[in-house]
């Protein structure tokens, strides 16, 4: 079969996944020429290969930045690949300029759950166990857990889910992940930093965390 798949389709399906041209040819042939399905198995091969690759080096990469409207607040982020032709490319750009806006509208304290001292988890623990009534409390095993969720969504970047993303069914982790499966190559996001105007200053409140989700809400 693979014989009968031209050269043009398997250009368009290059084009499509950004995958490499053997793969693509080898997906349409398992697929028989139906380009959906050819997606679908560059996508679950993608997901197998990253999981492979997990040892590796992602040494390239890019700066993602954002600059809130009034130059009031800014956004950087380093995201890595393993080679610079991907760290060049513009889904990879625009991966690392969209978690740059999420740095700045949602004002992550952790890159990841690993990156918490334990010091800080073990007194959130104490804080939920206190909000608990005497009856829940038996469930704190059962209830922790899910409380905890809820604390690394608001506080760890890579938990966050995607500003963008109005379902909010994606998490940060989940964008770079997919694209990581779509390029077939190893995607790390490095650190992160934000700077406000005159924060740690007395002055009057303002929320700059808002007024960033609003921008991207409109």
């Amino acid at each position: 079969m693979s014989e009968n798949i031209s050269a043009e389709a398997v250009k368009k399906l290059r084009d499509m996944t950004g995958a490499g041209m053997m793969d693509c040819k080898s997906a349409l042939a398992e697929a028989k020429g139906n380009f959906d399905l050819a997606v679908e198995i560059l996508r679950k091969k993608g997901l197998k290969n990253v999981g492979k690759r997990a040892g590796k080096v992602a040494a390239e990469g890019t700066l993602g930045v954002y600059v809130h409207p009034g130059d009031q607040i800014v956004a950087v982020v380093e995201l890595n690949s393993e080679t610079d032709f991907v760290a060049r490319g513009e889904e990879f750009k625009q991966l690392a300029k969209d978690i740059a806006m999420q740095v700045a509208a949602m004002r992550p304290k952790y890159l990841s759950i690993e990156d918490i001292p334990a010091e800080v988890i073990e007194k959130e623990k104490e804080i939920i166990l206190e909000q608990l009534g005497a009856a829940a409390k038996d469930k704190a095993d059962k209830i922790l857990p899910g409380k905890l969720a809820a604390f690394y969504g608001e506080n760890v970047l890579l938990e966050q889910p995607y500003v963008k993303d109005e379902k909010g069914s994606q998490k940060v982790v989940d964008l770079i992940n997919n694209l990581s499966a779509k390029l077939g190559e190893k995607i790390t996001l490095r650190r992160f930093t934000c700077l406000v105007v005159g924060e740690g200053i007395e002055k009057a409140a303002s929320n700059f965390a808002e007024e960033v989700a609003a921008t991207i809400a409109g």
